[in-house]
């Protein structure tokens, strides 16, 4: 297939094979950018009636955006069958991540937010994924998570009841690499041929948290068959079981999204976004009460952009009283002369809060960055943040690039920060950064020892 154009898109290397066909790089003949090309076997295009469902659910994915999701081009048939154009996206999958041991809790927190907000996306836009697994989830080298294969698993979907399981168990038997890595993340509903919804994904990702908090996949059976049978009955081994001092609410959302029956899950993945987000503050800080009010408040915010129209009003109406109930304070306060130093002192106490908000969050950063071990040092050059690092892992990347987008979302007004990860210093670079403006902070290592002396 090498040098072979499909459509306008001309096929440059392989990339991979799974079980939803082959994909190779190949490069847009007219926009002139390279892509990710994915080929289906022919034996998924043979029936109409799926090939038809397929290809509407694939252009359902191209108009659904998110920073989570990778994007789908285009989708399109030729004499060697159905193919579709995606994104890119450069980096390591999260099952590859796994077996590496590159992620630690709070880094897998990170992924699995990240997960979640994409799968919400899509869940609102009526498209269910069917096949959220580490093998289909990539982690981009600065750090930010991206779901593939948005609307292909439905063109696997085989007929319900009996026939589904034997299908299964065929295709294990053939293809056991791939049919059985598969089989592993299925909801109870998939494994019994039943309907699926949003919730089957809020299942799979249940598995898929599970997995990246402990190592260990929830269910798996000597056979394939009996995978399936352990998804549908079995209950798991809770997290502490397998890693102690795991978050209260890591624990209680991975419980829910693996509940048996889909109504006993959540509802979508918002709600499940917002514990996860509470599971990230307790991994980072160790707090295992109620949720500080400050999260709560800055949730509250967040929750604003996602609002309807009435709940706006009633925001309005509720900040408007606010404004008044405060002008009348004031008001009453100017009428004397302590009234106008109080005001003069509150004036000044906000201008100075304002004026050094972009140092107190570039030592929030700090404060995070140098908690991980391999952080040589940390730079500050106007918005620029560098940190040089022994050795950048995905954990590295995933937790400083998830402190910089905090930060940044804290910041109302003024230039992003940008962030910027080395392990490729030289030991002369190293002393000209140090030597250099703006150091924000450098790795206290203990001096080298000392070379004996020789005596002649």
């Amino acid at each position: 297939m090498i040098g072979r154009t499909l459509g306008h898109y001309t096929i440059e290397a392989p990339l991979g094979q799974g079980g939803m066909g082959v994909v190779y790089q190949a490069r847009d003949t007219r926009l002139g950018r390279t892509i990710a090309l994915k080929l289906l076997p022919p034996e998924f295009g043979a029936d109409a009636d799926r090939k038809a469902r397929f290809l509407q659910e694939a252009r359902a994915a191209a108009s659904v955006s998110h920073p989570a999701l990778a994007q789908v081009y285009d989708v399109d048939e030729c004499e060697d069958g159905v193919f579709i154009a995606m994104e890119l996206v450069p980096g390591k999958t999260v099952d590859a991540l796994i077996h590496g041991r590159e992620l630690d809790l709070a880094g897998a927190l990170e992924v699995a937010m990240q997960v979640a907000g994409g799968l919400q996306k899509a869940h609102e836009a009526g498209i269910v994924h069917r096949d959220i697994k580490p093998s289909n989830v990539m982690v981009t080298p600065d750090g930010h998570a991206k779901i593939l294969d948005f609307g292909l698993a439905k063109l696997a979907d085989s007929p319900s009841g009996a026939h589904a399981v034997s299908q299964l168990e065929t295709l294990a038997r053939t293809k056991v690499g791939i049919v059985l890595g598969t089989i592993g993340y299925m909801s109870p509903e998939q494994a019994r041929g039943l309907p699926v919804d949003h919730r089957s994904d809020i299942f799979s990702f249940g598995v898929l948290l599970y997995e990246m908090a402990t190592g260990q996949r929830p269910f798996s059976g000597a056979t394939p068959l009996d995978t399936l049978h352990a998804i549908a009955f079995d209950e798991i081994r809770p997290l502490t079981q397998l890693r102690p001092n795991v978050p209260p609410h890591l624990q209680q959302v991975v419980a829910r999204c693996l509940r048996k029956r889909p109504e006993d899950r959540y509802s979508d993945c918002r709600e499940m976004l917002g514990e996860l987000k509470v599971a990230k503050h307790e991994a980072d800080s160790g707090i295992t009460g109620s949720t500080p009010w400050l999260m709560r408040l800055e949730e509250r915010f967040r929750a604003l952009s996602r609002a309807r129209p009435a709940d706006l009003l009633l925001w309005a109406a509720g900040a408007a009283l606010a404004g008044a109930v405060v002008y009348f304070v004031l008001d009453r306060a100017s009428r004397n002369v302590g009234g106008v130093f109080w005001m003069g002192f509150v004036a000044l106490f906000i201008w100075r809060r304002y004026r050094n908000r972009r140092q107190r969050l570039a030592k929030r950063f700090l404060s995070r960055a140098r908690r991980l071990a391999e952080v040589r040092a940390v730079t500050l050059d106007g918005t620029k943040l560098t940190v040089v690092a022994d050795k950048a892992v995905a954990k590295t990347y995933v937790r400083l690039h998830a402190e910089v987008d905090a930060i940044n979302a804290s910041m109302f007004l003024g230039d992003p920060f940008t962030l910027v990860v080395r392990d490729d210093v030289s030991p002369d670079e190293v002393r000209a950064i140090l030597s250099g403006p703006g150091i924000l902070y450098v790795r206290d290592d203990p001096p080298a020892p000392a070379l004996p002396r020789t005596v002649s």
